[in-house]
């Protein structure tokens, strides 16, 4: 059956909504009249030589009482045009609009107009359709195919529309290929909100809410009008059908652009390049989509992009984040990712941010199931290098580094800062815990400073914790370190021919503390092995168990001490004893990275029970809240620090000379810290085969410098400076 309908000429650019869903007393334009939002005065009707101007100038109209007119009109700058519908159109002056150094008089020509609000000095010049959009002030349009709305546009927002059934709402399966943790799509959704729902599917009645405050929030009414925002630039583009468009938005050379809302302003303007297709979809203020690119079924958050033939589809982006030559599907990332490389592939995950996927990384592209059903799950500052090869299902703790290699089961690797190795010629797992801290120390602290410095975004409407020493990752390396007792344990008693079996947890965590902080000599000769890291029978070898350990026991004071610093600088009154008192507490040992902002489960929790309870009726609403947890985080993660230094201690209060210790071994660490920063730079420079391109010294010198002119490491130095004056500072307040 044939899907060509004949429709009278006279009906062209009218009934734009079906009678069926007009309210009594109302016409087609009520809403495109409350969305344009001018008195109805603004306009007035044609006189009668500028009619006769127009028709000179080869333009036409099916009736020239519905071409309406804003003072001061000029019709010579309307050329070779045909309106159709009620068009109405704003000032119009012989001015000329330059953007980039691109100019064009001010006008309309060779271009058809159907039903269209045109704002004041807008040129429109060869757009070939143009129907029932909102155009604002000073827009250029300029050789576009096809630019029109349907009654029934969501703009990219995953609801229905009145009389449309289920089937044509549009969902994101994120995560999981099965649509097992679908979510609607919609317009200011940020990664908490999508991890929010993605992740608790058991709570029926969550979902559930989540489903209704989206369908809510968006009118479902019929009959709204594409809108374009002052100042946008379109041109050289194809299709642009049923998008919403921010003011400032730069859009040249698209192919297709469907079903969208794209987020623009002055301060953060959106851009979208050439050969681009974009499809249902949600795009952020401040983005980048360039050369290429194509996404289908996908959130862009703000200050994000996408560039070089990227592939987005079934996927949430987060804010920060830069993806190029790549293929992303069913996947939840959350703020800062890196994703660079042509022969990268991202599938079915869970990455929480801060990442960087390496070229030839195939993350997630083998299935251990009958179906496609896996996922893989990575804490933030996931970093698997070159040709690895993961299989679902696996999970990382926080900054793992994975390194090259085809990884032939199934992964748990609970050690945050952990280099994981495939040693094929042992056949056998390697895990190194602290690896960052250890070896790296330059790209670890780095990588905190600089995606803080990437952070330009004017409206954040997505909190993130940068710094790799925080809540989450103390907590990791707790668990790690009881991990790391228990095996070594069992190692020595196993090189003992004593068994193991006969001992809990506790008792082998104990002796396994006793022998990681005593002599070395006493782990020195043995093989320590990990239990539940990997699928299979092979073995897992810890490496370096001891150095790891006791980097994690430093990492956490430093960690301890510089938040209770931040504490007393908050506080200027404050004395050892006082703040004590403040930040007394149980450590909260549940924190979960919402969207890239950390929250205890306490708080998380009560949260959810807000949202099931109907205290929030938008995501307006929900964000609020947001804002408010991450209003009183850094008093919470203070707290978290006290507990965690009393911890360690393992003592309920801390002496003033404890005190004093503790502030010389943060001084300590900030020196480690500045010292390896300038080590594991200067590697680079100490290599022979870098080296070797280079015919001397001054010609290597002129080309990349020296690791004492590296800007980062000068930081590093005036940090170290900076924090060591800072404790001199508060060194006398006990």
């Amino acid at each position: 059956m044939s899907e060509m309908n004949l429709i009278p000429l006279e009906r062209f650019g009218r009934e734009f909504i079906p009678a069926q869903y007009l309210p009594a007393g109302c016409d087609e334009y009520y809403l495109r009249n409350q969305q344009v939002g001018k008195p109805s005065d603004y306009w007035r009707s044609l006189r009668a030589d500028e009619i006769e101007t127009l028709v000179k100038n080869n333009n036409t109209c099916d009736c020239w009482d519905d071409l309406l007119v804003a003072d001061p009109f000029n019709p010579r700058l309307v050329k070779n045009s045909e309106f159709y519908g009620l068009v109405r159109i704003g000032r119009l002056e012989r001015i000329v609009l330059e953007y980039h150094d691109f100019q064009m008089p001010v006008g309309i020509s060779d271009s058809v107009i159907i039903a269209c609000d045109i704002g004041d000095n807008c040129v429109l010049n060869n757009v070939r359709y143009l129907a029932h959009y909102i155009l604002g002030d000073n827009v250029m349009l300029l050789n576009v195919e096809e630019m029109h709305t349907t009654d029934h546009a969501k703009f990219g927002n995953g609801i229905v529309k009145d009389g449309e059934e289920e089937p044509v709402r549009v969902w994101l399966d994120l995560v999981n290929e099965m649509s097992g943790r679908a979510v609607m799509p919609f317009d200011g959704m940020t990664s908490a909100d999508a991890y929010l729902w993605s992740k608790y599917r058991q709570d029926a009645e969550l979902q559930a809410r989540f489903r209704q405050i989206t369908q809510d929030q968006f009118d479902s009414r019929r009959g709204f009008y594409g809108t374009v925002g002052d100042a946008c630039v379109i041109k050289n583009c194809g299709i642009i059908k049923d998008v919403k468009i921010g003011a400032c938005s730069y859009i040249k050379g698209a192919n297709k652009l469907k079903n969208l809302t794209i987020n623009s302003s002055a301060e953060e303007a959106t851009q979208i390049g050439e050969g681009v297709e974009l499809v249902n979809g949600i795009i952020g203020l401040g983005c980048h989509i360039f050369y290429g690119c194509k996404a289908v079924r996908f959130v862009l958050c703000d200050n994000s992009h996408l560039k070089y033939g990227a592939r987005l589809i079934h996927s949430v982006l987060g804010s920060n984040s830069t993806v190029s030559c790549c293929e992303i599907l069913y996947n939840l990332v959350f703020p800062a990712h890196e994703q660079h490389h042509n022969n990268s592939f991202l599938c079915a995950a869970l990455v929480k941010g801060q990442s960087n996927i390496a070229a030839g990384a195939t993350i997630g592209s083998n299935h251990n199931s009958r179906a496609n059903d896996g996922e893989i799950e990575a804490g933030r500052g996931f970093w698997p290098g070159l040709c690895v090869t993961l299989k679902h299902s696996s999970r990382f703790a926080s900054f793992a580094l994975v390194s090259k290699g085809d990884y032939p089961a199934e992964l748990n690797i609970p050690l945050p800062f952990s280099l994981v190795s495939n040693d094929q010629t042992h056949d056998r797992l390697e895990v190194m815990p602290a690896f960052w801290w250890l070896f790296n120390m330059y790209a670890l602290v780095r990588n905190s400073w600089k995606l803080q410095e990437r952070d330009i975004r004017i409206t954040k409407a997505q909190h993130v914790e940068f710094d790799f020493l925080a809540p989450d990752t103390a907590e990791e390396m707790f668990t790690a370190m009881r991990l790391l007792e228990i095996w070594t344990a069992k190692a020595r008693l196993h090189a003992d021919q004593h068994d193991s079996g006969e001992r809990s947890d506790d008792d082998l965590a104990r002796f396994g503390r006793e022998l990681l902080s005593g002599e070395p000599g006493q782990t020195a000769t043995i093989e320590v092995l990990g239990d539940g890291l990997e699928k299979g029978r092979r073995k897992v070898f810890i490496i370096k168990p001891r150095a790891g350990y006791q980097a994690y026991r430093e990492m956490l004071l430093y960690y301890a001490v510089k938040n209770l610093l931040a504490y007393l600088v908050d506080h200027p009154q404050a004395t050892l004893r006082s703040m004590m008192e403040d930040l007394a507490g149980s450590r909260h040992r549940e924190w979960v990275n919402l969207g890239g902002q950390l929250v205890t489960s306490t708080e998380l929790d009560q949260l959810m029970n807000e949202i099931k309870g109907g205290r929030y009726r938008t995501w307006a609403d929900i964000h609020e809240a947001y804002d408010r947890l991450w209003a009183g985080y850094s008093r919470r993660k203070q707290a978290h620090a006290m507990a965690t230094l009393l911890t360690l201690l393992d003592v309920d209060d801390i002496k003033p000379e404890i005190w004093t210790h503790l502030l010389d071994d943060a001084v300590r660490i900030q020196e480690y810290i500045r010292d390896q920063v300038y080590v594991s730079r200067k590697k680079d420079y100490d290599n022979p085969f870098r080296q070797a391109t280079f015919a001397n010294a001054e010609e290597m010198k002129a080309v990349i410098g020296t690791p004492e002119d590296n800007s980062f490491v000068k930081q590093t130095n005036k940090d170290t400076e900076d924090f060591k004056e800072l404790v001199r500072n508060i060194r006398g307040r006990v």
